[in-house]
């Protein structure tokens, strides 16, 4: 894979302390805005990358560019995966994919007519301990209830309060707890359960934006909360509750370092699957392959998940009528 990266915020530093670890990934280039250059220079010193570019549509027209990895704000992914798509590059693109189903269905429409990969950087769905999980439902019976809390206070929401308003509590920039931090709690219910029958979000609102809320999820005889919240903390845990016993991730089901099953006549055992201490690792080195292989049944399967996960959100913005 032949990546540019296409922004320089906290994730993209991230992303780069663990990169180095994949040899398949080449990084031939940054972009960013203008006054992004220092810290793109220093970025370009320390982890090799070849080029740095503030206009995206030259870095688009280096032909040995393969792929782009969209780690902008949320309002932004839509645009410039769009403008990577027309050039031919496959595209990775960060968690929310878009703004709206509508919004990526063109874009899976576009990646089909370019014969080019696009897939969405969403770490839990990678991750060995989070497949272990979706074998491990089977030993704990009958599903009835799973409750996942991400709930994180935000040092933005004490600018938000004082009328700062910065994208991760705008909702013209798709700000708010749900599309920010709760996302990752409806991925990983997704994986595991696929379309709910319903959904409904209780959210907390100012100012037109979500500072926190709860998703309610019914798929008949398992009921599901996903608690999401950027104006208070509490432990962050998820638990799935069977017939026969629990299973209990500690942390953020971003990262799912590790988890507990218990059933209900015996101990708990912890168990720890994940092969990479980095959470980004298992799906970069997975999009590395599927882009090697040009392996577009990987990719489609991994499409409809995150669209079911547009659609789940969706409706959620819409039963809190939220925009």
């Amino acid at each position: 894979m032949k990546l540019a990266i296409l922004g320089a915020g906290m994730i993209v530093k991230d992303f780069l302390i663990m990169v180095e670890s994949i040899p398949e990934i080449e990084l031939k280039a940054i972009i960013g805005v203008e006054q992004d250059l220092e810290t793109m220079k220093e970025l370009q010193t320390r982890y090799s990358i070849h080029a740095i570019y503030t206009d995206f549509d030259e870095c688009l027209n280096n032909e040995t560019i393969d792929t782009v990895y969209i780690a902008l704000p949320n309002h932004l992914h839509y645009i410039f995966a769009k403008k990577a798509l027309e050039k031919d590059k496959n595209v990775i693109c960060e968690k929310p994919f878009t703004l709206s189903l509508e919004e990526l269905s063109k874009l899976e429409e576009l990646a089909e007519e370019k014969n080019v990969i696009l897939i969405e950087a969403i770490t839990n769905q990678y991750l060995s301990n989070y497949k272990m999980i979706q074998k491990d439902l089977s030993n704990i019976g009958d599903l009835k209830i799973i409750e996942c809390n991400y709930s994180q206070y935000s040092s933005r929401y004490d600018q938000f309060k004082k009328g700062i308003i910065l994208p991760a509590f705008d909702p013209k920039k798709g700000g708010g707890a749900l599309m920010d931090i709760n996302i990752y709690n409806i991925h990983f219910v997704i994986g595991l359960m696929g379309r709910p029958l319903s959904v409904q979000y209780l959210a907390n609102i100012e100012h037109g934006v979500d500072t926190s809320g709860v998703l309610i999820l019914d798929y008949g005889t398992t009921k599901v909360t996903c608690i999401g919240a950027k104006d208070s903390s509490a432990d962050i845990r998820s638990t799935i509750q069977g017939t026969n016993g629990a299973i209990v991730v500690n942390g953020p089901t971003n990262m799912v370092r590790s988890y507990t099953k218990q059933a209900q006549t015996q101990a708990a055992e912890e168990f720890n699957y994940n092969v990479h201490e980095h959470r980004m690792y298992e799906e970069f080195k997975q999009f590395a392959k599927i882009i090697l292989e040009n392996n577009r049944d990987l990719a489609r399967q991994r499409m409809q998940h995150s669209k079911l996960v547009m659609e789940v959100i969706d409706l959620a913005l819409k039963s809190a009528d939220l925009r």
